[in-house]
């Protein structure tokens, strides 16, 4: 008998000594994703506008960066406070931790090289080798053109400045050793010509990252069987449940019937001249879906990611997308 309890004493210890040397590992070792390199961005009015454009209507950084007005539907950009950061994901919404963006404006990211903002942007590592919770979703970004990411810094430079410096994100346990562990070296990709439509589709589509909300998940990784059927659940802080569209060819619910007018129109109408943000009172519809932000994309743009979804498998999953809060939520 004591032998046998020895032999497990023995065995606990291996396994306590091996668990922490993993973390020790993971901690210490990771995430290793190569040093920045040594790049320097002429900032040409050119390389400005498409940045600007990427940034403000593809990529939708802005979107994050700022401060979003949740009274008025879709959450439009509050004037003023265009990429100061500050915007806050809990445990509330859903994530493992509380995270907030960073201020993208010169006056936060001046410490930064060119090389520096290339690696964080496309791996999530910082200037310090810290591990980025993917709020921000490098994973995608870590695909787009090496010239699109190089416009999208020219742009950030020449944002007005604005001082705000956002408390530290903090994951929870065991985000906080997994974190180490998701950023990878970037593969890169090479943005397709316009006239090939369904590969520069694709390549919008990730530049968009509409897998990852379009798509229902687990324990916060997207579900490669259900991708782009719809349904992933966003809580407001305010009350209710909005849930993604099905973005799929499936005529019974998702945009199967949907013409390409149709699809590009709906985006547009969102920049219409006439267009004015309607109020939403709290508990009641509202989405993150920034449309008055992709609403700005080219309709050409638009119509390749619309020829592009067309392609995709089709799934059923009709989506119920709103579910208003309990009385005793929507009355706080």
């Amino acid at each position: 008998m004591k032998k046998a309890l020895k032999i497990s004493g023995f065995v606990l210890l291996f396994i306590v000594i091996v668990i922490g040397g993993l973390i020790s590992y993971v901690k210490v070792a990771l995430p290793n994703v190569g040093e920045a390199q040594p790049i320097k961005i002429n900032y040409t009015p050119d390389r400005i506008e498409r940045g600007k454009y990427l940034a403000s209507h593809v990529t939708v950084c802005v979107d994050c960066h700022s401060t979003r007005d949740w009274t008025k539907f879709s959450g439009p950009i509050t004037p003023g406070t265009l990429g100061k950061g500050g915007e806050r994901f809990d445990q509330t919404i859903g994530f493992p931790g509380v995270f907030y963006s960073r201020n993208i404006t010169p006056k936060g990211i001046s410490r930064y090289t060119d090389g520096e903002l290339f690696r964080l942007i496309t791996t999530g590592v910082t200037k310090e080798g810290r591990a980025m919770f993917p709020v921000m979703p490098y994973p995608y970004y870590s695909k787009l053109d090496p010239d699109d990411v190089m416009s999208i810094i020219a742009y950030l430079r020449s944002l007005d400045p604005i001082d705000n410096d956002p408390p530290v994100s903090v994951a929870d346990f065991p985000m906080n050793i997994i974190l180490n562990t998701i950023p990878k070296k970037a593969p890169g990709g090479a943005r397709p010509d316009t006239s090939n439509t369904l590969a520069y589709g694709a390549y919008l589509v990730n530049a968009c990252a509409c897998i990852e909300c379009h798509t229902q998940a687990k324990q916060g990784q997207i579900i490669p069987e259900l991708a782009f059927s719809g349904g992933r659940e966003f809580a407001f802080p305010s009350g209710g449940t909005v849930r993604s569209a099905n973005i799929t060819p499936s005529t019974q619910s998702g945009i199967g019937n949907w013409s390409e007018d149709a699809f590009v129109n709906k985006f547009k109408s969102f920049v219409d001249s006439n267009y004015k943000p309607q109020n939403v009172e709290k508990g009641a519809f509202n989405t993150i879906m920034p449309w008055t932000q992709y609403g700005g994309m080219k309709r050409s743009d638009l119509a390749a990611i619309y020829a592009y979804l067309r392609t995709l498998p089709a799934k059923e999953n009709v989506v119920v997308k709103f579910s208003p809060p309990t009385d005793n939520i929507a009355k706080k």
